[in-house]
Order: C-alpha cells, then sequence, then structure tokens
C-alpha cells in the first residue's frame, strides 16, 4: 500500500491538490483538486480572500477523503512576502492586503530614513522590492498603527494556514528570509533591525526550518474533513519548493523557476551580501538544507498572462480563448518584430491595462508599437529572453563561475518559444521540466521528512528519472 503524501500549493491565480508517492522508486502524482485564486478590490486595497482560500483548502482534504487516498502527510506553499497580522483571538487584523498593491509606495524612503539601503542589504541579503514585507510593514506602521498596537501575531499566508489546521504558530525559514528582516548569518529574525523600524519584536514567532512537523489537524478541521494527518512545512515559499525540485545532478547549476514571477539563480552555501551583489539587484533567499537561493527576481509570464486575459475579454479569436500554445506560435511567426520594454519597470506590476501599458512603452521609447496578438506576445517573450541573459551574466561574474546549462521548472516549462529564446540568447542548453515543480518540491520536503529518501541529492535524481524534460539547444547560424 502506498504512503501518500499531498502537497497543496497556492499561486497567484490558482492552488492545487496534488498527492504524491513513490513506485518502484520512481514519484507518482495525481492531481485531486483545483481551485481560483486571485486578488480582489476591498476597502481600496488588492486583497487575497483568506477565508476563500482556506474553505478551498479545506474542500481539497474533503476530496481526498472520497478519493479513498488518505494523505498520512500534507504541506502548504505559497507565494511569497505577504502576511497576515493577528490578534489574541486569531483574528486578522484589517485586510489580507496583496503585494500588487499600491500601499507600499514611498516606504522604501520612510525605511531609507532608518537605515540606507546599502546596510540593509548587508544585514539581509535581500533585493529591494517594493512590495517587500518590510516595507508593507511600514506602511501599516505609516497609516494603521492601530493594528500595530493591537497585534499578537505575524504570520506569513503559508504559515496562517497552518496554523489554521494546527493551531501552531510559527514562521517557516525559506519565506521568512523574503520579508528582508531576516539575518543570513543566524538565519533568525534580526532584533536590532526589527527595533530600529519600529516592529513588535514580539510580534514574530520562532523561524523553523522546512521539514519542521507540526503534528496533526485540530479536532474541528478532523471532524469536518474526515481524517488526520500530520501537517509537515515543506518550503512554503513556492520559489524555494520549486528550486528543490529542479532535476540537476551537477554541483553547480542555473535555474529559473518560470512562473508569474521567472527566478533566475543558483544555489551557494552562504549568502553574498556584498555592494557588488546589491547592485546587480541579485537576493539571497533561504532555500532548503541551509542553503541559499542566489537569485534575480524577473516579472516573468504575469505580462503574458495579462495580455492574454485582455485578448480574451476583447473577444479577438473565434473561440474566446486563447492557449499559451498558440501565443508562442503567434510569437515566432512575428520573430522580426524589432520592439523590446524593461520587463521589470514598475509600470508592468500592476497596470489597468498590460497590453496599454506596452504599446505606450514602446511608443515612448521610440519603438514601433506591437498591435497584434503575435506581436504583443514576441516584444514580451524577447525581452523576458533579453532579461535572462542579463541576469545569467550577473550571476556567472559574481559566482565566478560558469554553467554549460540551464533548468527550466515551472508553468513556464511549456513554453517552446520562449525556452528556445532563452537557449539562443544565453549559449546555454535549457532543459525544460518538470511543470509541477513547486508541488513536487513541497512533496519531496515530505517524504525527506519521514525518510523516505535520503537526501537531497537522491530526491533530484528521483525527479530526473521519475518525470519528463525537454531539452533545447541554441541554434547557430
Amino acid at each position: 500500500m502506498p504512503v501518500y503524501h499531498l502537497a497543496i500549493d497556492i499561486g497567484a491565480s490558482g492552488g492545487r491538490h496534488i498527492l504524491g508517492w513513490l513506485e518502484e522508486g520512481r514519484l507518482v502524482l495525481q492531481e485531486i483538486y483545483r481551485f481560483e485564486n486571485g486578488m480582489e478590490n476591498k476597502d481600496g486595497f488588492l486583497c487575497w480572500d483568506t477565508e476563500k482560500l482556506f474553505a478551498a483548502i479545506l474542500k481539497g482534504l474533503k476530496k481526498c477523503r472520497e478519493s479513498g487516498r488518505l494523505p498520512t502527510t500534507m504541506g502548504i506553499d505559497t507565494w511569497a512576502v505577504d502576511f497576515v497580522l493577528l490578534d489574541q483571538k486569531g483574528k486578522i487584523l484589517g485586510n489580507s492586503v496583496g503585494y500588487r498593491d499600491r500601499r507600499t509606495i514611498g516606504m522604501d524612503r520612510r525605511v531609507c530614513e532608518i537605515l540606507s539601503e546599502q546596510e540593509l542589504y548587508r544585514r539581509t541579503g535581500i533585493q529591494k522590492q517594493i512590495f517587500n514585507t518590510i516595507y508593507q510593514l511600514m506602511a501599516v506602521k505609516e497609516h494603521y498603527p492601530e493594528h500595530l498596537q493591537a497585534v499578537d501575531s505575524f504570520l506569513m499566508i503559508p504559515d496562517y494556514f497552518h496554523y489554521l489546521l494546527t493551531g501552531k504558530k510559527c514562521c517557516e525559514y525559506t519565506n521568512a528570509t523574503t520579508t528582508q528582516l531576516v539575518s543570513p548569518v543566524t538565519q533568525d529574525w534580526d532584533g536590532e533591525l526589527l527595533k530600529a523600524l519600529g516592529f513588535p519584536i514580539e510580534m514574530f514567532p520562532a523561524i523553523v526550518p522546512p521539514g519542521t512537523c507540526l503534528g496533526g489537524f485540530r479536532e474541528n478541521i478532523q471532524r469536518e474533513v474526515g481524517f488526520d494527518c500530520q501537517v509537515i512545512l515543506p518550503a512554503t515559499h513556492d520559489t524555494g519548493s520549486a528550486v528543490l525540485a529542479v532535476p540537476a545532478r551537477e554541483e553547480s547549476f542555473l535555474y529559473i523557476s518560470s512562473g508569474t514571477w521567472s527566478l533566475i539563480g543558483t544555489e551557494r552555501p552562504k549568502a553574498d551580501c556584498s555592494e557588488e551583489s546589491r547592485e546587480a539587484n541579485l537576493t539571497n533567499e533561504g532555500g532548503y538544507g541551509n542553503r541559499f537561493r542566489y537569485l534575480k527576481n524577473i516579472m516573468g509570464l504575469w505580462m503574458i498572462q495579462s495580455v492574454k486575459k485582455e485578448l480574451e475579454e476583447a473577444k479577438l479569436c473565434e473561440s474566446g480563448r486563447y492557449s499559451y500554445g498558440e501565443l508562442c506560435r503567434m510569437a515566432e511567426e512575428c520573430r522580426e518584430f524589432p520592439s523590446r520594454v524593461d520587463v521589470d519597470a514598475p509600470r508592468f506590476l500592476a497596470p489597468k491595462s498590460m497590453t496599454a501599458e506596452l504599446q505606450a512603452a514602446c511608443r515612448e521609447s521610440g519603438q514601433p508599437v506591437p498591435e497584434s496578438p503575435g506581436e504583443l506576445a514576441t516584444v514580451i517573450y524577447q525581452s523576458l529572453a533579453e532579461s535572462y541573459k542579463k541576469a545569467v551574466k550577473q550571476l556567472e561574474c559574481l559566482c565566478g563561475q560558469t554553467c554549460e546549462s540551464i533548468y527550466i521548472v515551472g508553468g513556464g516549462s511549456h513554453a517552446d518559444y520562449l525556452n528556445q529564446l532563452t537557449a539562443d540568447v544565453t549559449e546555454k542548453t535549457i532543459y525544460a521540466g518538470p511543470a509541477e515543480a513547486t508541488a513536487l518540491g513541497n512533496l519531496l520536503a515530505q517524504m525527506l521528512t519521514k525518510g523516505e529518501l535520503s537526501s537531497l541529492e537522491e530526491a533530484r535524481t528521483c525527479v530526473f528519472h521519475s518525470l519528463p524534460m525537454k531539452q533545447y539547444v541554441p541554434w547557430k547560424e
């Protein structure tokens, strides 16, 4: 009888419950339930509906019971940086505001009045992004100080869901590092930094590593879903889980976790908090097994996702729907279209219309303005590939080593046109897959904790032999 494990992987646009188990040394996956997610406007803020998400978590658990395959362990991963503040009764103070909300505008200046960007990077090794937790908390302090006066606990989104399931409060390490409030040396909250910023130190629970077992469900959860199982923390930051599942067998390698965001980087035993690293806007996020994910955060497929949605709303095709494969094909047909944009420009973070913003950026820079779906898609994909090329050069320069290949995992591993572009511009062999890397990494952390896999190296080798990959070789004239 297989031992089943459950990964609940929640992204910015949706979530899924995926069961995993080992059969003759190979990983087997089964999707049990899928649900939608997205930010909603509430009281003038872009917010997550945490109640709706937790209801979906419970519904998926019930689907497991109905399937007759009860998981022995389970864990939840989500996106980074977002959090909730809880009062003494465990209720959320204010709204569960999302990272695309504009409340952080100007908060970097407020933080900089307390300590410089150089000092902040030296202390944390985390790249400056206006949506980082540090700036979100500063926005709360500036506009809702009563919340910080009433707060009992700070929990990041997956930590909050684990708390609802188990009653245990803690912050998982890989996600905690994205707050820009954790020391890469102590791998704990930077108490001096918290005090200087005026954030109540007592609201931050203990940081624990991935693989920590929180125990079983609360009794009321057991009654509702019809069973109990152990809750084991994966790398709760989805990229942390995805990188765990990179099927590399080399000791040193480059990866791109390609989804709504593109995270391009490598693994290192120590953080690089140098000024040179800061100027390159590279970040040192916590990884599984006390490693650091040394990477650059690039806008990713958010742009093509947004354009796809807008094209469908405009009903510009007979079926009313565009597939990503179709958009890749159209982009390749328009590959000679010359315009490029800076995919990391703040204007693309949450525009009212991504199509209009792309066109405006091209117009303002004196380039041809994309009009057709293919032209819009090729501008996005070609601009992303150029951004990847720049990031690869920076990483190799700062790490003092060259890699011959790049592993692309996540949903973007299916983007054939973008993958081939990436091979061409970086002049490296691309290995694409698995697409379900985040859920896989979540499952692997559980299996490692239970002793079904003995090491990270064995886990990655297992992925390599269990799931298909596609290879892209640089095209040369």
